[in-house]
């Protein structure tokens, strides 16, 4: 591949990277009727058959200049990645603040910023929680790997309430230990959580760029991951309770500090 190849090769992913593909035709519809989403390419089943719904949906994509492509239902599972689920029909939306990580870097190279990055949140309900909580409070990123966790389905799209179309999310197809050690050759901060450390999360400020990890919701954080964390911080706890939710400390590292 040459020079010219390579770079349209770039361009091409980074066009994509800020594209989500919804399923099903109630979060479809959701997506259609969002005024700040660019919904770029509407993919239906050529086995549906015609009802109201589906003429809605059709007429609206149209409406909102998105591109109709019509497939069979081997090729739609595929665009869908949920053949049970996705009722015939997908969608390709641009969502704003959509991006990859290498190019969240290098938009913000020597910038302070703060992330959540997820280490194999698998619960979709947490991971809209999540999204809900980093995209209101302050959080300039969520690092979300497209493999190892809860992929955005409807379930996402429905715990987060529809945030997820605007939230600041950062994707790599990178493992997460690797796309944190690219944070940390930014000048980055990688922060655990950890009922030990003598730092506590309230008290913490980082004096550069930071990225805090949430673990899985019953594993907790990585090894691997655990091996580059820079910095501990605790959440302190009464009455013997020895741990959150990881949805309820993505909100409080979110809105941490107030002034």
């Amino acid at each position: 591949m040459n020079r010219q190849d390579t770079q349209a090769y770039l361009d091409k992913k980074r066009f994509f990277n800020r594209f989500l593909t919804v399923y099903g035709r109630k979060p479809v519809l959701e997506a259609l009727q969002q005024p700040e989403l660019s919904p770029y390419r509407l993919h239906l089943a050529d086995s549906n058959k015609s009802s109201a719904a589906l003429d809605q949906l059709i007429a609206l994509a149209r409406l909102r200049g998105a591109e109709i492509c019509y497939h069979n239902r081997q090729a739609l599972s595929r665009i869908s990645r949920s053949a049970r689920q996705d009722q015939g029909v997908a969608i390709d939306v641009k969502c704003p603040q959509m991006q990859s990580l290498e190019d969240f870097l290098s938009a913000h190279h020597a910038q302070p910023f703060t992330l959540l990055a997820l280490d194999g949140v698998t619960n979709p309900q947490n991971l809209g929680m999540i999204i809900r909580s980093a995209t209101a409070g302050r959080i300039d990123g969520i690092l979300l790997p497209t493999k190892g966790g809860a992929n955005i389905d409807p379930l996402v799209i429905k715990a987060s309430a529809g945030t997820v179309f605007r939230a600041p999310l950062l994707r790599t197809e990178l493992p997460l230990h690797q796309a944190l050690t690219q944070c940390l050759q930014a000048g980055a901060d990688i922060c655990g959580l950890s009922s030990h450390a003598p730092q506590s999360l309230q008290t913490f400020r980082p004096q550069q760029a930071c990225v805090f990890v949430l673990g899985n919701e019953t594993s907790g954080v990585s090894s691997e991951v655990q091996k580059i964390c820079t910095q501990w911080v605790s959440i302190p706890m009464n009455n013997g309770v020895e741990s959150l939710n990881v949805a309820v400390t993505a909100a409080l590292i979110a809105f941490r500090h107030s002034d």
